[in-house]
């Protein structure tokens, strides 16, 4: 089992609270970096807060 398919299955039911974790993630990244590199962390977080929203929509929270 790959470390991806272990974090999926972590996730599975705590969908919201892993929205929280990637924003605050991405918050302690732009932070510690001076917002350098600020598009490129929000541009992260968004495809992460997407991709968990569309397992959601899907009925197929991550696995």
């Amino acid at each position: 089992m790959s470390m991806l398919d272990k974090l999926k299955g972590m996730l599975k039911g705590h969908e919201d609270q892993a929205k929280k974790g990637v924003e605050k993630g991405g918050d302690m990244i732009d932070q510690r970096t001076g917002n350098k590199y600020q598009s490129q962390v929000d541009a992260a977080q968004k495809q992460a807060d997407d991709y968990i929203e569309r397992e959601r929509r899907q009925g197929n929270p991550p696995q």
